[in-house]
């Protein structure tokens, strides 16, 4: 989950799940592979990645040790994104069969390589491997975790340091790497699994005695004479002219996890407690005032309807105050409601796409050893959705008497892709001026504009015109022709006021969640609790309709009709709140100091924001609609 446009992913996916545990079932092609002793065991690597900068890079683009020939793994749209770049590496070894100090190469680091290295580790890079589909982790002892460790994803390029008696700070390069491959055993056959892929890191300078050599034995590591490398006692730093010679050990051990289960050791990362704890709090709170604001809403309403068709002479009707007077008012169509209509359509299509997503997670598809996986299927689900966004503005639309509708459906087809598609366009022209592996390459943008216009549009058309042809929805009151004067308002009831106070408690209900969210992004951590987040998004859905039709029912009790844009504006305004978070976390989360890194950052949380806008105002705008409907037919109106 690092990468850069990978993040464009969470334009469509702040609430979306991410992974899932591992162990529901497995889809074919992720099906377990059985290894026999000997059998040959290839090493991956993928990108280089860093919190700092945030900015992926290609293993190849340090001068590391290569194969004789360096193969791409193929990769599907969603890995592209992530900015993965999956290539064979010199690291070969055999099942069950360790090895100690094996030399990988002997390099003699130029000018150019030694600026290299030395800027990856200032940026704290860390290199990402992979071996039958499980990331490289490193184990770091923690004594206030239950198992007593946990694990970071990838290891540290090198570090900084100094020698004893001396001042001036050093970089030093990691070198040597120890690679445990953990595997279970079948009992019946006499082949296993792996499950399990750690290494440590260590930075030795190797000595040999006389000229180097293919045949070299190195003094600082030997396996003839078992000397294995324990520690980075004498640890390899970085300058030009410098020799370093690059080796690694593998040790192979057995263990009583099965295969299906591998991906819960990786899943227990930090502060679980602290996670469910806030869920259940942010849900017993939501709960709470859901509660209360139902029981407003029921008191209230039941009380309004029964006096309202209780009225019977002339002169009781002419007294009569609140919402029921601006029955003739109430339908009118706003202002800007081709926009509006754009809004809603947009909204349903994400709404769509986003509910989708989940079902397919909770299932288990998006397993995290399916790379990639759930960014590929959200873009396809967000194509296939269109219909579904043509169909409804077109609707609303139609209702508004509109006839001009090909105009609304361009108009859908464009208005939110084209936005989003343009910040990418800039943020990718960012990265690939960083010459970073993040940056999406010319063929897949082309694949990204082909998605759009033969299925995207097509499909919004189609939904469209099934939308237009369908009978127009009747208003259950009848419009006056002449609009009538809203009084002047309380100040509570200015728009701006209680726009604003509206996107507070959709926000407040998931801003935890956003917060363990925000980190798996950022801080390249895995996502896991996966239920909880459809939980979440459930109460973000209540949350935005209650509040919008509580906001809703006072505006019309005070005689204000112009309900269609406050309706989405009010829980719309949630946005605002998420982009401010996203800049606090910034702040006070991480550690980005690259200029281009932190407009990175804030591009791609301001179109999640945009997102979040258009999906919580839909959510807003339909309950509002259904209320202000409901409410209008159950009266009786003279």
């Amino acid at each position: 989950m690092e990468g850069h446009s990978f993040h464009v992913a969470w334009i469509f996916s702040l609430f979306v799940l991410f992974l899932f545990p591992a162990n529901c079932f497995y889809l074919p092609g992720v099906a377990p592979e059985d290894f026999k002793k000997g059998d040959p065991l290839s090493v991956k690597v993928n990108k280089l990645t860093s919190t700092k900068t945030q900015l992926p890079y290609s293993y190849y683009s340090l001068p590391y040790c290569q194969p004789d020939n360096i193969v791409d793994s193929a990769e599907n749209l969603g890995e592209v994104l992530r900015g993965d770049r999956i290539e064979n590496s010199p690291y070969v070894f055999n099942m069950s069969e360790p090895r100690m100090c094996n030399i990988v190469c002997r390099k003699i680091l130029d000018k150019k390589s030694a600026k290299a290295f030395k800027e990856k580790i200032d940026d704290e890079y860390r290199v990402n491997m992979i071996l039958d589909n499980l990331p490289l982790v490193v184990p770091i002892r923690r004594t206030d975790r239950e198992n007593g460790v946990v694990y970071q994803h990838g290891f540290h390029v090198g570090l900084r340091g100094k020698y004893a008696g001396n001042k001036e700070e050093k970089h030093f390069i990691h070198n040597h790497l120890t690679f445990t491959v953990k595997y279970h055993k079948d009992p019946l056959a006499d082949s296993a699994r792996i499950v399990g892929f750690e290494v440590k890191p260590f930075s030795v300078k190797h000595e040999y005695d006389g000229e180097w050599n293919e045949n070299t034995r190195l003094t600082t590591c030997d396996p003839h004479a078992k000397r294995a490398v324990t520690s980075s006692e004498s640890p390899q730093d970085v300058e030009e002219t410098t020799e370093v010679v690059f080796t690694y050990d593998v040790e192979f051990q057995e263990s009583d996890i099965k295969w299906a289960y591998r991906w819960d050791t990786y899943l227990m990362m930090a502060d679980d407690q602290i996670h469910w704890f806030s869920i259940v709090n942010s849900m017993m709170i939501v709960l709470f005032l859901s509660g209360m604001v139902a029981m407003i809403m029921l008191r209230t309403l039941y009380r309004d309807i029964s006096k309202y068709n209780q009225l019977e002479t002339q002169e009781e009707a002419q007294e009569e105050t609140g919402w029921k007077l601006v029955h003739g008012d109430v339908f009118r169509a706003p202002t800007n409601s081709d926009l509006l209509c754009v809004y809603v359509g947009t909204g349903v299509q994400f709404f769509g796409m986003i509910l989708v997503t989940m079902i397919f997670a909770l299932l288990g598809f998006l397993s995290p050893s399916n790379r990639g996986g759930l960014m590929t299927a959200m873009l396809l689900l967000w194509v296939f959705m269109g219909l579904l966004a043509g169909y409804s503005s077109v609707r609303l639309y139609k209702m508004f008497k509109g006839t001009e509708w090909k105009k609304i459906s361009i108009k859908t087809a464009f208005m939110f892709p084209a936005t989003v598609f343009s910040i990418f366009f800039v943020l990718n022209a960012l990265i690939w001026g960083q010459k970073s592996s993040g940056a999406v390459p010319f063929g897949t943008m082309i694949a990204l504009v082909l998605l759009w216009f033969g299925i995207s549009v097509p499909l919004i058309f189609i939904g469209s015109y099934i939308g237009f042809k369908k009978r127009a929805i009747e208003d259950p009151v009848k419009t006056s022709k002449i609009p009538r004067q809203v009084p002047e308002q309380a100040w509570y009831m200015n728009p701006a006021f209680s726009i604003l106070v509206g996107g507070i408690l959709p926000f407040g209900a998931v801003f935890i969640e956003l917060f363990f969210i925000l980190t798996s992004i950022w801080l390249h951590q895995f996502y896991y609790i996966f239920g909880f987040l459809f939980i979440v998004f459930v109460i973000l859905i209540v949350t935005c309709a209650e509040i919008t039709i509580v906001l809703c029912y006072f505006q019309l009790c005070s005689e204000d009709y112009r309900w269609w844009w406050r309706s989405y504006l009010t829980s719309g305004s949630s946005a605002l709140y998420l982009f401010l978070y996203a800049a606090f976390y910034f702040f006070t989360k991480l550690e980005i100091t690259k200029p281009v890194s932190g407009v990175l950052y804030f591009g791609y949380m301001l179109i999640a924001s945009y997102a979040f806008f258009v999906l919580t105002g839909t959510i807003g705008f339909y309950a509002c609609f259904w209320f202000t409907r409901l409410i209008y037919s159950s009266v009786k109106i003279e």
